[in-house]
């Protein structure tokens, strides 16, 4: 499933996951999956972490909390225009969507970039457990756009990505923040 995107399902309640767009980075049965959360900024700005990246973020220009696990990390999440090979410190993950060392001198890698997102922590699963999750109902797995980790509204990413799925998952995208307003 690397490079899809999991959208919590209105079950989820868990306050690090409600409502949340989360990319697949990798994913494998025997070793688990490891994501980021796209639709979570912070209200920090990414110059607090990484001064010397800041400059190339995309807006909001803010640090996004990419997961409950190993809020002490930084992972940076780009998008690379054209078919090329991969640019220096850039691996790609799907289509233009890759991840960007941060240990590289950012004027050497951004000039190349189309997008950057920096996440603090990520999402985790152990092997099997996604799948678990997935077949309780906690998560829908759908295509996603390349644009979709660098949106300008990421708090609405939730809402767009289901509205734009065929059929009644489509649906889900009015689903009340409070089920009891309904």
């Amino acid at each position: 499933m690397t490079g899809r995107l999991l959208v919590a399902t209105p079950a989820l309640r868990h306050p690090a996951f409600r409502r949340a767009v989360v990319l697949l980075l990798d994913h494998t049965r025997e070793g688990g999956a490891l994501g980021v959360v796209v639709n979570r900024p912070t209200a920090m700005d990414v110059e607090a972490v990484l001064p010397g990246w800041q400059p190339f973020v995309t807006v909001p220009g803010r640090l996004f909390q990419g997961g409950p696990v190993a809020l002490d990390t930084a992972l940076g999440l780009v998008t690379v225009p054209g078919d090329e090979s991969d640019p220096l410190g850039v691996r790609r993950i799907v289509g233009s969507v890759g991840v960007v060392d941060l240990d590289a001198p950012p004027e050497v890698v951004t000039p190349v970039l189309a997008g950057l997102r920096i996440f603090a922590g990520y999402a985790g699963w152990s092997a099997g457990q996604l799948e678990g999750e997935i077949e309780e109902g906690s998560w829908y797995v759908v295509d996603g756009e390349a644009g979709d980790a660098f949106t300008d509204d990421p708090e609405g990413l939730w809402s767009d990505v289901l509205r734009r799925q065929p059929g009644e998952l489509a649906w889900v995208s009015t689903f009340p923040d409070d089920p009891a307003m309904n």
